[in-house]
């Protein structure tokens, strides 16, 4: 267990926050830097608040190196609304995409998006319950698709992209919610990037979304207006209230980011982190990865013991040593631990230390 009482956190999101992040914010809490009054009770269309949207635009740009041809937008709805508005603004000339299904939020996009276009699933994954990438090159897809879908990092069966497809012209467009901000992106090889916070940079309640200023302003005329991409992006994402918290918190996570090596020196730190976890699993026999292993998840870690009731008895036993929610979710079952950037790397090495126990405990 961490100082103050604190635990180690292997939520998949919401997660853990910087503890320094945490402190800076709880000491502006009531009285941020002077003004009297809390972020959460700020006006958004005050100075102070465009301040706070200007300075965590600029610093996510910097840490990604997100060129002025993109448009950075701070939305809310979650990716449960980007399944909706993905294809209500990028089916704009032949109504057609290709989604490339790899699990279960890649798989709900896809179901969403054939309410309003020709929607094929060019590979999945299902086949070997999402425990790896198909490969596919720019041939696989249609020449006339509007755009090409990615889940580049699959929460629930652990699973990454190692590569970036080659989709030619086509606009490719990435759920990249839990694994933003742990490896360097060419941001050029994207048409469009959009990221829950919740995961990897900020409290639940804002959604990032990276778009080319090419691929906006082809919503149908009576799209909903919250829906249409150019809204927001004319108005600055302040189009309505703002998830102003949300936003202040994820400018401090990259104001953090930039302070410590940013991007690059995260991702070292991260596959260092999984690299340890995956090793001891690899090596204990008693816990397996299913997960094929170029196409592993830094992230998420998804593992099994092969016993329901040895799963649950883990989690239960790992909670009173301070290592909480690493129940697998619901649609998989088993184990996850997930390392976001915030997750210590001695909470990994406690991690490990613990099911070494475990497993002495229980092998037979």
């Amino acid at each position: 267990m961490l100082q103050n009482g604190r635990v180690f956190n292997f939520s998949a999101g919401p997660s853990m926050l910087p503890l320094p992040v945490i402190e800076e914010v709880a000491a502006n809490l009531a009285n941020y830097k002077g003004t009297g009054e809390s972020v959460m009770e700020m006006s958004h269309r005050s100075g102070e608040f465009q301040q706070i949207m200007d300075d965590a635009e600029a610093n996510l740009r910097k840490l990604m190196n997100i060129p002025d041809n993109y448009k950075v937008l701070f939305l809310q709805g979650g990716g449960t609304l980007q399944f909706s508005m993905v294809p209500l603004n990028l089916l704009r000339k032949s109504g057609k995409a290709d989604y490339i299904v790899t699990g279960n939020w890649a798989k709900k996009a896809a179901d969403e998006a054939a309410k309003f276009g020709d929607i094929r699933v060019t590979a999945s994954s299902k086949d070997r319950n999402y425990s790896y990438i198909p490969k596919v090159c720019k041939d696989d897809f249609r020449p006339d698709a509007d755009y090409v879908y990615i889940c580049y990092n699959n929460t629930i069966f652990g699973s990454k992209f190692p590569y970036i497809p080659d989709t030619g012209d086509i606009p490719l467009v990435a759920d990249m919610s839990s694994c933003i901000l742990s490896e360097e992106t060419d941001v050029t090889k994207f048409g469009m990037i959009w990221a829950g916070a919740q995961k990897n940079v900020a409290p639940a309640g804002v959604t990032i979304v990276i778009l080319r200023e090419d691929l906006i302003g082809f919503a149908p005329e009576k799209t909903p207006v919250y829906l249409d991409y150019r809204i927001h992006a004319e108005k600055g994402s302040m189009y309505n209230t703002p998830p102003c918290f949300s936003v202040y918190v994820a400018g401090e996570v990259f104001r953090y980011l930039l302070k410590n090596g940013g991007v690059k020196a995260m991702h070292e730190i991260d596959v260092r982190k999984a690299g340890k976890l995956y090793d001891y699993i690899d090596a204990s026999g008693f816990y397996v990865a299913p997960v094929v292993r170029e196409d592993r998840s830094l992230m998420n870690v998804v593992f099994v013991t092969g016993d329901e009731a040895l799963d649950k008895a883990f989690v239960a036993q790992a909670k009173e040593r301070g290592l909480i929610n690493l129940k697998g979710h619901k649609v998989l079952g088993g184990l996850r631990a997930s390392l976001y950037n915030a997750m210590p790397e001695e909470g990994v090495d406690a991690l490990i230390e613990f099911m070494e126990e475990f497993r002495k405990a229980n092998v037979r």
